[in-house]
């Protein structure tokens, strides 16, 4: 089991470089999501998140959506945390998080765990969130694969 995590955390570091080099933006800010408990279903999972994005210059946004995971997903988590530094091209209008991303997944957990995903998307797919630190959560769960985020502003 420890080995299977280790590669998959592996990957998802990989993954990271592309998504990035793709993407030659600056941080605009920090986008900061829980995440609902679920349980994977073997080849996939989907959860609600209720996100807040922190802007360099000091501006707040509040997102929801759905985090899912198409891949190796086998288990049970509880509520997660996950964050991400934003990267773009420049300065966004208010709301510019809003869309779908997708990317690198990899997550481990045996009561308490760790995951990371790296995604790209949003505006005319221009804007990259890179894992500023892993996510924490609770639970029995391996999962690694192709991950997709859906944003909405919340009114």
């Amino acid at each position: 089991m420890k080995k299977i995590a280790l590669a998959a955390i592996l990957a998802l570091g990989l993954a990271a470089s592309p998504a990035l080099a793709a993407n030659k933006g600056v941080k605009i800010g920090v986008l900061t999501c829980d995440v609902a408990g679920g349980v994977g279903m073997i080849i996939g999972s989907s959860r609600s998140v209720d996100c807040y994005f922190e802007g360099t210059v000091g501006s707040r946004e509040h997102y929801v959506g759905t985090i899912g995971k198409l891949g190796l997903d086998i288990g049970v988590t509880g509520k997660a945390i996950m964050g991400w530094a934003v990267f773009a091209p420049g300065k966004l209008k208010a709301g510019a998080l809003a869309g779908n991303y997708a990317g690198a997944s990899a997550e481990a957990t045996i009561a308490v765990g760790l995951g990371a995903n790296v995604l790209v998307g949003g505006s005319n797919k221009s804007i990259a969130l890179q894992p500023f630190s892993v996510q924490a959560q609770t639970g029995l769960n391996i999962a690694a694969g192709v991950a997709s985020l859906k944003l909405k502003k919340a009114k």
